[in-house]
């Protein structure tokens, strides 16, 4: 039997959810992340910024952009000792600008995954994936990156029989 990660970068505080703002007490991704965590037993692991973006929204998703358009790499909190021993890695995250946030570049950046199976999921308002299949199969080119699963934010809490689907 295969050990599991879970990897994952979430947000609370200020987020736009269902078409209207709402602060948070956790973050869409980590709801998601937990329900994975309920249905297959993986460890997990939480990518955190070392400076983390604002509480407030309009001023995180500027400040996300900004690092995205300079292809930044935040500083890390930490990161797990190694992955050795996981096989499978699920990795969540939000979709900022149509990608991964860029911490979660820095994090994918850190490891070699060669060999590892990856399963993609994120959270969002409408933009699905968008581009980040393909940028963890670029960041990743030894892995294997399975299909990802879009997950509606405002809809993470609801999310289990599709979880269950997708694992």
């Amino acid at each position: 039997m295969s050990k599991k990660l879970i990897a994952f970068y979430s947000r609370a505080d200020e987020n736009y959810v269902s078409g209207m703002m709402k602060r948070l007490e956790v973050g869409n991704t980590e709801i998601a992340a937990g329900i994975i965590r309920e249905l297959t037993g993986a460890d997990w692991f939480r990518i955190e910024q070392a400076q983390p973006y604002a509480k407030d929204y309009n001023e995180c998703t500027a400040q996300a952009l900004e690092d995205q358009q300079q292809n930044a790499r935040p500083r890390l909190k930490a990161y797990p000792d190694n992955l050795d021993e996981y096989d499978v890695i699920y990795l969540g995250f939000p979709n900022y600008w149509s990608t991964m946030p860029m911490a979660v570049f820095t994090f994918l950046e850190h490891f070699d995954f060669s060999g590892k199976t990856i399963k993609p999921f994120c959270t969002h308002e409408g933009s699905g994936m968008g581009s980040s299949v393909k940028d963890i199969m670029r960041l990743c080119p030894g892995a294997k990156v399975e299909e990802g699963l879009a997950i509606r934010g405002g809809s993470a809490g609801q999310s289990q029989k599709e979880i269950e689907q997708w694992i």
